[in-house]
């Protein structure tokens, strides 16, 4: 099962790289909403909105695997 897994995730990997190539074929190119973002400032309020949804997904799922560990414990 691992084994088809972890062939099912190559798969789908090398073809997300195939079709960015095709669809971004200049890799220098550089996307324009990042710069104006970035000039603006705003850049960093996306990244500080998704380090906060990151870190309380990650404090959620800690929470509910400790209290997993106790009802399994107690049974």
């Amino acid at each position: 099962m691992k084994k088809i897994i972890a062939l099912l995730t190559t798969i789908f990997i090398s073809i997300y790289a195939i079709a960015q190539e095709a669809i971004c074929p200049e890799p220098q190119q550089k996307p324009e909403m990042a710069d104006l973002m970035r000039s603006n400032g705003k850049i960093y309020v996306v990244v500080t909105c998704l380090l906060i949804v990151f870190t309380c997904v990650v404090v959620y799922l800690i929470s509910l695997d400790k209290r997993l560990s106790k009802l399994e414990r107690n049974e």
